[in-house]
């Protein structure tokens, strides 16, 4: 998971209890055939929540995962304290189309500041395991994100009560930086920061600059 070193180096700077849910679908883990919708996730989480009753909690998602926290925030705030969005997709931006489905050989040079760096799978080296969790990976990613927009979600944005705080790479080209503009000034409580020198996975690609940017906003 894209997340889940960021998480760790997360809770080990600000002392904070971190919890990292898996889609159902991704790492190999089954997916409940009645589960097919973002907002069907955000329910999920919600219910997470609520049994391990927990409250005031600071929400944070990249891409896909920004999209399900604005849902869950719409849906289920007083389970809530702040958001943040991370290079997120989900809203209709006129002019500023979500390049969605990219190829692997487009996807590094879309998602990344340099993309030199990023990882490199060689599809002849996957073992048979490996190539079955990343195909169903895809499957998901494509089932609940289809193509990663929700018309109505950006006229609903303005629902949203919680502060939220809206970081975006300034090289990300999956969704540019006047998306995520559009994204923040829909959104009443928010604030735009952009990242240097980072792209659509800031928590891969630059994890000090994106940790600099959320502990001043989860320490307020």
């Amino acid at each position: 998971m894209s997340v889940t070193g960021f998480a760790d180096l997360l809770a080990e700077a600000t002392g904070t209890r971190v919890i990292v849910p898996t889609h159902p679908g991704f790492g190999g883990t089954p997916r409940p055939a009645e589960l097919s919708s973002i907002a069907e996730l955000a329910e999920l989480y919600a219910g997470l929540l609520e049994t391990l009753d927990l409250t005031d909690v600071v929400v944070i998602g990249n891409s896909m995962g920004g999209w399900i926290t604005a849902e869950l925030a719409l849906r289920h705030p007083d389970r809530l304290g702040r958001i943040i969005l991370v290079d997120s997709v989900g809203i209709d931006v006129p002019g500023h189309p979500v390049a969605a489905s990219l190829p692997p050989s487009q996807l590094a040079e879309y998602s990344w500041y340099d993309p030199s760096k990023a990882p490199r799978l060689d599809p002849a080296k996957l073992s048979p395991e490996m190539a079955r969790v990343l195909a169903g990976n895809q499957a998901a990613l494509a089932l609940y994100g289809q193509a990663m927009t929700d018309a109505s979600l950006l006229g609903r944005l303005s629902d949203i009560r919680v502060p939220a705080l809206v970081l975006w790479g300034e090289a990300d080209r999956v969704v540019d930086p006047d998306y995520g503009r559009a994204f923040a000034a829909a959104i009443p409580a928010s604030r735009f920061q952009l990242l240097e020198k980072t792209g659509h996975v800031p928590q891969m690609e630059t994890p000090d600059v994106l940790l600099a940017a959320i502990r001043p906003f989860i320490s307020v």
